[in-house]
């Protein structure tokens, strides 16, 4: 007991030789830890990385207060600190960057038909195409912002229509979708088979013109305004 006594005086009276670094050290001590860490550091562990007689705990609040109002800050993330962007800086880590997507053909083909046939309806589009459109597909032309939504049909169900973008002709160089390619540029784009369905997508040189504004004005009554 007394050898226990005297083992722990001595550990005492030995640590009792170094003298803690001055607060001001201390800060720059934690500031250089917290700094070079990927992980929020506990107090614990920076008392232990620390020179004897460090209080991280109290350096923490005089480095908390330093960072004040500046670019970086030292919060508190649990029981742990770490160095952090100022919120109202955070868009400054943001990079936009304009990402190419590769459209499936099964986007490219319904893109086409609706393109072509537009305002026409999902059923309208799977019975040219001749299988089911998926949902993904639809989404991804809605988020490209090629399609949206046309006005709904005035049949049983009253289903909805899709139409192409204004963001649509712009990215194609199209004034309007009368511009469209006929099926030989098509063709030689890689946008279609050499023999797509007969009827699914009609060629601008057959379009009547007339016959198209005649037919649109006698189908006008089958859609909401």
């Amino acid at each position: 007991m007394s050898e226990d006594i005297e083992e722990k005086q001595e550990k005492v009276a030995e640590e009792s030789l170094f003298e803690a670094p001055p607060m001001a050290e201390q800060e720059r001590m934690c500031e250089a830890i917290l700094f070079a860490s990927a992980e929020p550091v506990t107090i614990k562990e920076l008392n232990s990385r620390m020179p004897h007689g460090c209080d991280a705990a109290e350096a923490l609040v005089h480095l908390r207060k330093r960072y004040e109002g500046r670019g970086v800050r030292v919060v508190k993330v649990g029981d742990a600190w770490a160095m952090r962007t100022a919120p109202d800086l955070g868009f400054l880590m943001q990079k936009e960057m304009v990402e190419t997507r590769k459209l499936s053909r099964a986007a490219i083909e319904t893109l086409a038909i609706i393109a072509y046939h537009q305002p026409i309806t999902r059923a309208e589009i799977e019975e040219i195409r001749g299988v089911s459109v998926s949902r993904g597909t639809v989404d991804q032309l809605l988020e490209m912002e090629w399609i949206r939504f046309g006005r709904r049909k005035m049949t049983p169900g009253r289903p909805v229509t899709f139409v192409v973008t204004q963001e649509f002709l712009d990215h194609f160089g199209l004034e309007n979708a009368r511009d469209l390619p006929g099926l030989k540029e098509l063709r030689a784009a890689g946008l279609l088979e050499s023999r797509p369905p007969p009827g699914s997508m009609p060629a601008l040189g057959d379009r009547d013109d007339e016959g198209e504004e005649e037919s649109s004005e006698g189908q006008s009554e089958l859609f909401e305004d």
